[in-house]
């Protein structure tokens, strides 16, 4: 089984990419972010021509996250993050699909660092891991991914001394991320690639891409269940590189049954 997690960074100004990589890739499950688009506006029927069902949590202008899935039934569990009812942000939603639990995260990017904004950061990140603790206890198979906005360690940022301060890496944004992971989670791509210089995001200024000079900041973490079966993860970079895309390429895994 192939999973994916991809901020797409507007689902429909970018609708042209995302239906190549599925169509090239055929993921069958996929994790989105950032659809910017109500929830009227999202692309349902373009999606369901491409083979998959869905569903998402859309936001005007900003935030959204949706799961796709190409064969089985998707059994939506909830679309928002638990322990703050006033959170009105589309940054999660969970489903049940094939005997596995998928959470679906866009974690706040926190910048400028301090202040209110990082301060969401870190109480939602408090958030995530609470709820995180709680779907272990369930001792069933989870797997939570998407654009967590933190680069965990040197390696997995270009220049890391250019980004002391910022909220994506700043140590106690590092430090809520390596708690998290401490539960008892499973960090996919460095399990199978510990030493690798690998990328997820490139900005669109200053010839990023061309230069290499990237952030990995989308994660897949298994619990125990997943991590046993993981056979393989990686980086679609290529499509970072296709006309009109988004700054973040699609993160995979494979699994087996």
């Amino acid at each position: 089984m192939k999973i994916a997690t991809y901020n797409v960074n507007g689902v429909n100004g970018r609708l042209p990419v995302l239906l190549r990589w599925l169509d090239e890739a055929k993921p069958d499950i996929v994790c989105l972010q950032e659809l910017k688009a109500p929830q009227e506006k999202f692309p349902e029927q373009a999606i369901a021509d491409a083979g998959y069902q869905v569903i998402w949590h859309g936001q005007k202008s900003w935030n959204g996250v949706a799961i796709l899935s190409r064969k089985a039934k998707i059994e939506e569990i909830c679309r928002a993050l638990p322990g703050d009812p006033e959170d009105l942000h589309s940054r999660y939603i969970e489903a049940k699909i094939d005997g596995l639990t998928i959470g679906c995260l866009y974690l706040p990017n926190g910048n400028p660092a301090p202040g209110p904004k990082f301060d969401y950061k870190l109480g939602w990140f408090k958030r995530l891991t609470d709820h995180a603790k709680t779907l272990l206890a369930q001792d069933v198979p989870v797997i939570l991914t998407g654009d967590y906005n933190v680069m965990p360690t040197e390696l997995d940022v270009y220049k890391p001394e250019r980004w002391v301060d910022d909220a994506l890496f700043r140590p106690e944004t590092r430090a809520a991320f390596k708690n998290l992971v401490d539960q008892g989670w499973t960090d996919a791509i460095r399990k199978l690639h510990p030493d690798e210089t690998i990328y997820t995001f490139w900005d669109y200024f200053r010839d990023a891409y061309g230069r290499n000079a990237g952030l990995r900041i989308d994660h897949f973490l298994l619990s125990p269940h997943v991590a046993k079966k993981l056979v393989s993860a990686g980086v679609d970079r290529h499509v970072r590189g296709w006309e009109k895309t988004s700054d973040h390429a699609p993160v995979w895994i494979e699994i087996r049954p």
